[in-house]
């Protein structure tokens, strides 16, 4: 058996093994706003309930392991003290995985990742209208666990406030975790969906992607092509070159001939493959 000592062992390998090892778990979609009114999204998996009375929760956006910096979402919340924790389902992972990247300060992800902003009642911050539960929540305090590298800050936050979509409801107004269909973060590029099993989706945290509000509005008001379809396609550094195009077109020539939809149905049935340079390719020919 391997035997870790957390005092021997490089922060960022020990990163590694807490999050495989303590998995799957809940994502807190956390929307926050700064002291100027500039809304920020970002996602955080040391997230859980801790309280119904009063009603608590609880996440932590921890220092950054390379540089040992804080997060937007951990300044908002220091200077505003209020955030909307909304839930992610299956439907929504591809453009919140998108909204985990490392945008510039002041940048808005809910238009990098193609998210709708909708006004809370009782706290500034918007909600996220695509997530089937969102909470307002007022922060009571903030822990902050060390000025290292890698040391969480738990915010704990106070729901004031918390909104269910009733599509996902019984009979019984109780919330049905098949028609949830959350998903869950574990260790690496690996998630797991409550319904099914493990999936996986590439981190953004190499580059920058190119975010839903930079796709072309052909694609990004496509009436075939899904949220979770734009967050894929909008997950890229640039898009292909128009020679490396011609050249797919070139040896596919059947694509040229097709309508838009169709075109996005062929697109669609790529990106289920995983191949989003293919979908592209398709969706840019002409």
């Amino acid at each position: 058996m391997l035997t870790i000592h957390p005092e021997n062992t490089p922060v960022g390998a020990l990163h590694s093994y807490l999050l495989s090892a303590v998995a799957p778990r809940p994502i807190a979609f956390a929307s926050t706003m700064d002291k100027e009114g500039n809304p920020n999204l970002s996602p955080f998996s040391f997230f859980n309930v801790f309280s119904a009375n009063p009603p608590i929760l609880i996440f932590s956006p921890a220092r950054r392991v390379r540089g040992n910096t804080t997060k937007h979402t951990f300044e908002n919340v220091k200077d505003t003290k209020e955030v909307v924790i909304n839930v992610v389902n299956y439907n929504m992972v591809h453009q919140v995985s998108l909204a985990s990247t490392e945008y510039g300060k002041g940048v808005n992800e809910f238009e990098k990742a193609g998210f709708t902003m909708l006004p809370s009642e009782v706290v500034k911050p918007f909600r996220v209208a695509e997530s089937p539960v969102q909470m307002e929540c007022k922060v009571n305090q903030i822990i902050e666990l060390g000025k290292a590298g890698g040391a969480g800050n738990l915010i704990i936050c106070e729901v004031l406030r918390m909104h269910i979509d009733t599509a996902v409801l019984d009979e019984n107004k109780a919330i049905d975790q098949r028609k949830l269909d959350l998903v869950a973060r574990a260790g690496g590029s690996f998630y797991s969906r409550a319904k099914t099993t493990f999936f996986e989706i590439p981190k953004p945290l190499q580059s920058k992607g190119i975010g839903v509000d930079a796709l072309p509005k052909k694609i990004r008001s496509s009436t075939v092509l899904t949220g979770n379809d734009l967050g894929m396609l909008a997950n890229v550094e640039a898009l292909p070159k128009p020679m490396v195009v011609d050249k797919f077109i070139k040896d596919n020539p059947q694509y040229l001939s097709l309508k838009t939809n169709e075109k996005h149905k062929f697109a669609q049935e790529f990106l289920q493959k995983n191949d989003v340079k293919s979908a592209w390719k398709v969706l840019l020919s002409s």
